[in-house]
């Protein structure tokens, strides 16, 4: 990408977790280690279809009021809350998060787990991906809070070799 040039939309990494252990405690992190091919670094999910989810923040907001309490989007059990990106209907796209890029794998359906954490979370993260996203790691790179978040026009050879 060249100086001049600015992504379309372009959204902010707002907070990380990393999982240790299989159905362990999210840990927040300040930044992380994307691996291709391998997911975060030090995670328990690496490998596989799903090595990073991300969940946007706007969602976790409407769920707030929705629901009437406060949700702890750590509930949610992503890796990566992103604000001012939709990810709705996004599979098959390349996402840069900070200096790695993600390949969408498809929608992270939410699961029966969630309402252990808050009974109705479930149905209230069930429309529009609400759940969020999964997807591989294409190209491996530095995640930090704060961190720029963008969809890579694939057509544009400045933005897609970043």
């Amino acid at each position: 990408m060249t100086k001049s040039s600015t992504p379309a939309a372009t959204g902010v990494v707002e907070a990380l977790w990393l999982k240790r252990a299989r159905r362990g405690p999210m840990d927040a992190c300040d930044s992380v280690e994307f691996v291709a091919n391998q997911g975060m670094a030090g995670s328990a999910d690496q490998g596989g279809r799903r090595q990073v989810t991300v969940i946007a923040s706007e969602v976790f907001d409407a769920l707030s009021q929705q629901l009437d309490t406060e949700v702890d989007p750590a509930m949610r059990r992503a890796n990566v809350m992103v604000r001012g990106l939709a990810l709705q209907g996004s599979r098959g796209r390349l996402l840069a998060i900070g200096s790695a890029r993600l390949r969408v794998g498809g929608e992270t359906r939410p699961c029966e787990r969630m309402d252990e954490q808050l009974p109705g979370l479930t149905l209230a993260l069930d429309p529009e991906w609400r759940g969020g996203i999964y997807g591989q790691v294409e190209v491996s790179g530095l995640v930090s809070v704060g961190d720029q978040v963008f969809w890579v026009d694939e057509g544009d050879a400045d933005t897609a070799s970043l």
